[in-house]
């Protein structure tokens, strides 16, 4: 037998994660990115960030800059900018962790099972094929291949390439 070791989810697991004041979209608005807190890219419209608990390597979300729940609140041209941050998101993961499909989708309100429903965010979850197994399932575990760190460092250069000049 092989141990799978993932020690910065015990703090999750016991229930003794800090929870920090505010959205986790809303912190550092000032910054472009931010490594601790895995804010990839921010700029006027959108923000990206590693999801913290990911489903499989690269997990991440999208939301609007600005603190809304409802699709509906979103102005066009922020529902139009938050789409292309999608869509960008998903060209980068593909070039850079080649995944083999995508889970892209939006969990509106927590009844729809949203962590955060009072700030609308996207989830963009890179798939393999063999990715999961039985541990998922039986065991209530996820297997993620690489540290989250690590990853962050892969994908920060070509986020931080899709703000303009003007917005750094």
């Amino acid at each position: 037998m092989k141990n799978l070791w993932a020690p910065w989810r015990m703090s999750y697991v016991l229930g003794n994660e800090e929870k920090s004041e505010g959205c986790i979209f809303d912190a550092s608005q000032d910054q472009l990115h931010d490594r601790e807190k895995l804010i990839l890219c921010r700029d006027h419209f959108t923000v990206v960030l590693l999801n913290r608990f990911p489903y499989s390597n690269g997990h991440l979300l999208v939301a609007p800059a600005r603190h809304l729940a409802d699709l509906a609140d979103l102005d066009d041209n922020e529902a139009n900018q938050l789409m292309t941050m999608v869509r960008k998101s998903t060209a980068i993961l593909k070039c850079k962790l080649q995944p083999d499909g995508f889970n892209i989708g939006l969990n509106l309100g927590a009844t729809a099972g949203a962590g955060l429903a009072d700030h609308l965010h996207f989830h963009i979850v890179p798939r393999w094929n063999g990715d999961h197994n039985f541990m998922t399932t039986v065991g209530e575990i996820r297997t993620v291949p690489e540290h989250i760190d690590q990853t962050f460092a892969r994908l920060l250069n070509d986020f931080q390439a899709l703000i303009k000049p003007a917005e750094k």
